[in-house]
C-alpha cells in the first residue's frame, strides 16, 4: 500500500463499494503515479480513511474498491480564520499553510480598508483538497461568502472566542484565554493591509467573545499573522 497517496472521495464510503475515480484523480493515478491493477492507497473524507485497491482500468477511467477502514471520523477543533482577501497569490498561500494546520472555516471579511473583495472560490477549494490530502487530515475546510465585517461580529456566536489580533495589543495571555473557552468555535480575526481603523477596532472590542492579543513587535503582513497566530492557536489546542 503506498500510505504517500491520499485522495479525497467525494461520496459515502463504505466496505467493499466499488467505485468510479473523477476525471483529475483517474489522470493521476495512472499516468502521473503509474499505480497498477491490485495496487493500494488511501481514500478519505470526513467519515474517516480506508485503503482501496484499483480494480480496472477503462479507458481513462479508474474503478477502485474499498477494503478496510484505517481512521475513524475526525474530531473537530472547530477552528476558523476570518480574514480580508489579499492577492491571489498570497492568499493562495495563506489557506494552504493555514489548512494545513487545522482550519476548519475560512470567513473572508469586508471591512474599510479591504483592497480584494472579490475571490476565486474555485481555486481555493481546490487548494483545500489538496492541502487535506497532503497534510493527513481527514475533514476538509469550507468557505462562506464575503461577509461585512459588522454583520460576522453580530452573526459571531454567542458561545465563540475571537482572537483578535490587534497591532495595539500587548496581551499575550492566550493559554488563559483557551482555558476559559467555551464550547463554540474559536475563530482568529486577522486585519487587512493598514490593519482595521481605529473604529472597526473598538466595535470589535465591544463584544464579550473577542480577546485581543499581539503577535510581537514586528509588523506582519496579512498572510504571516494568518499562519502565526493559526499556528500559535492550533497547537495551544
Amino acid at each position: 500500500m503506498d500510505t504517500k497517496i491520499r485522495l479525497y472521495f467525494y461520496d459515502k464510503i463504505k466496505s467493499d463499494l466499488v467505485a468510479q475515480l473523477n476525471k483529475e484523480q483517474s489522470h493521476y493515478i495512472k499516468n502521473v503515479m503509474r499505480l497498477k491493477v491490485g495496487d493500494s492507497f488511501l481514500i478519505f473524507n470526513i467519515q474517516g480513511e480506508w485503503q482501496v485497491v484499483i480494480k480496472n482500468f477503462e479507458s481513462k477511467k479508474v474503478f477502485i474498491k474499498v477494503l478496510d477502514k484505517l481512521r475513524n471520523e475526525a474530531v473537530s477543533k472547530n477552528l476558523w480564520l476570518a480574514f480580508s482577501p489579499i492577492r491571489q497569490n498570497l492568499l493562495n498561500f495563506m489557506i494552504q499553510k493555514t489548512t494545513e494546520l487545522g482550519v476548519e472555516n475560512f470567513i473572508p471579511i469586508i471591512s474599510e480598508r479591504s483592497i480584494t473583495k472579490e475571490l476565486n472560490t474555485e481555486r481555493m477549494k481546490k487548494i483545500f483538497i489538496e492541502s487535506s490530502e497532503q497534510s493527513n487530515r481527514l475533514n476538509v475546510p469550507k468557505i462562506i461568502s464575503p461577509i461585512k465585517l459588522k454583520n460576522f461580529l453580530l452573526e459571531f456566536p454567542k458561545n465563540g472566542t475571537l482572537i483578535f489580533c490587534d497591532l495595539n495589543s500587548s496581551k499575550n495571555d492566550l493559554n488563559k484565554i483557551l482555558l476559559r473557552k467555551k464550547q463554540g468555535p474559536i475563530c482568529v480575526l486577522i486585519g487587512p493591509e493598514g490593519d482595521f481603523t481605529e473604529k472597526e477596532r473598538k466595535y470589535i472590542l465591544s463584544f464579550d467573545q473577542s480577546h485581543s492579543i499581539s503577535l510581537g513587535q514586528n509588523i506582519l503582513r496579512t498572510e504571516t499573522a494568518a499562519i502565526a497566530a493559526v499556528s500559535i492557536v492550533s497547537f495551544q489546542l
